[in-house]
């Protein structure tokens, strides 16, 4: 593992010279020739226009692994297991004990989307230096860069939590490599201020874009409909107001636990929703219609790891979804029996996830659903409880095949409901239950008396010995 100082001086060499892969339809050439040096000092229209589509290479890059960030997160909220029994980790760590900094399993999801974001400065930096580009190529650039760090610091900060993030990346590079200092681990609503500010730059740039980015997006963000496509400037732009509504959601100091309201921003909620790809009038809503991760088996392209035979669904699932009688359609749709029992530690599973059947499957980045669920929630915290149960119920009845539920002025109330529609709905495809859980100060469940609750995920080890002393680097998981 590196430190961000290590990132910032030579990690990027390794992501730039990993883009000969393909994702998908996206083809790459190797940037290692003419090389690192010549994006950072000597750009031309063609490395910048790579490195960009670099950064949609990179933003995948841990999502679908084994051991990536949907499978971790899912097993820390108890929506899965992993019964690899070569690799004991997945019960020691994860559910027995502490995260361990110093591990592949604690100290994940740092140097990745930092690589990343450093990469995306390289970009910002080049952009401006090729006069190839006209002045609405430039603008789209710097609209989808900034929004794909947003992205990747909001992973950082969704599994780090309290414990911090750096968000002083944009030192400029030079070549050769400058000693400099390191960018300070700031707490969460710095992070989320942050995030908030790059999200909201790229709306500007993104507007002033003009018809079409510089580079290809894959196929996925293209949809024949010009009102539902996310490969141009415009339609880029309502996926960063989504990202900015899940974000705005996110950012909680501390929920009231008298009543369970969580204290974010959702008027910013409301006003993101109302510019991004929501859909909660059509006569079929399209829960599924969003943007996802594709993977691939051609030759050199990443595969999603999720389809796995040591992952299984967590038991509770199929208990907690049987409804008055009735079972959750969503649970059906998602979970079924295993090919074989799973058992490991004192733990056992007979289900399996049914959402990933192929090594090709997507994983999705943000949906419909999710957004309907978003405005639900925002609505009820900004006091219409009426149009919060409405929304709620769109997906309760539609994509859960449940009775509607009536109308609650009471906080618990509600975030229970919201939970419980949120668990199913967006079920092991982005760590949402943990997430959940820990922003509105609920308790997460454990398998045994003696298992561990980690709520966040410790600050590197890597990245503390450089730091001798950093308070953060003592907070832990718990």
């Amino acid at each position: 593992m590196y430190t961000i100082k290590q990132l910032a001086t030579f990690a990027v060499a390794g992501v730039l010279g990993s883009l000969s892969i393909t994702a998908c339809d996206l083809d790459v050439p190797d940037l290692n020739n003419p090389g690192l040096d010549e994006l950072q000092d000597n750009p031309t229209a063609a490395l910048v226009e790579s490195a960009c589509t670099g950064l949609l290479i990179g933003s995948r890059r841990n999502v679908a692994n084994e051991n990536g960030y949907v499978s971790q997160l899912g097993i820390l909220g108890r929506e899965a297991y992993n019964f690899d029994t070569a690799d004991p980790r997945y019960i020691t760590e994860m559910l027995d004990g502490q995260l361990n900094q110093a591990s592949p399993f604690g100290g994940n999801f740092w140097a990745l989307p930092y690589t990343n974001i450093r990469l995306a400065n390289i970009i910002l930096q080049g952009v401006v230096k090729v006069a190839e580009f006209k002045d609405t190529e430039k603008a789209a650039i710097r609209g989808f860069t900034h929004t794909m760090q947003a992205l990747d610091l909001l992973e950082v900060i969704l599994t780090h939590d309290t414990n911090g993030a750096v968000i002083d990346t944009d030192q400029v590079i030079v070549s050769p490599p400058a000693v400099q200092p390191l960018g300070a681990i700031v707490g969460k609503d710095a992070t989320y201020a942050k995030i908030a500010g790059l999200l909201d730059d790229a709306v500007q740039e993104l507007g002033a874009g003009g018809d079409a980015f510089p580079f290809k997006l894959p196929s996925d963000y293209h949809n024949d409909d010009p009102k539902l496509t996310f490969d141009t400037p415009a339609g880029f732009l309502r996926l960063n107001r989504a990202i900015r509504a899940r974000a705005a959601a996110y950012r909680i100091a501390e929920p009231d636990r008298s009543t369970g309201a969580a204290r974010a921003d959702y008027a910013t909620v409301l006003t993101a929703l109302a510019m991004s790809f929501i859909d909660d009038v059509s006569p079929a809503i399209p829960f599924n219609f969003g943007v996802y991760y594709v993977y691939s088996t051609k030759s050199g392209d990443a595969t999603n790891g999720l389809i796995n035979s040591n992952i299984y669904a967590h038991p509770s699932l199929a208990t907690d979804a049987v409804v008055g009688g009735a079972t959750d359609t969503r649970f059906a749709r998602k979970v079924g029996p295993a090919k074989k029992p799973g058992a490991n530690a004192g733990l056992g599973s007979s289900l399996a996830f049914k959402l990933y059947p192929e090594p090709s499957s997507p994983v999705a980045l943000i949906r419909n659903e999710e957004l309907i669920l978003l405005k639900a929630e925002a609505l009820f915290f900004t006091g219409d409880t009426v149009n919060a149960t409405k929304e709620l119920n769109l997906v309760r009845q539609q994509s859960g095949g449940l009775p509607a539920l009536a109308e609650t002025t009471d906080g618990t109330t509600f975030v229970d409901e919201l939970l419980y529609e949120r668990r199913y709905s967006l079920l092991f495809e982005g760590g949402h239950r943990w997430i959940d859980l820990r922003r509105f100060g609920r308790m997460l469940p454990i398998d045994r008396p003696d298992d561990a609750r980690n709520v966040r995920y410790p600050i590197p080890q890597a990245e503390c010995d450089a730091r001798p002393g950093e308070l953060a680097c003592t907070l832990g998981s718990e």
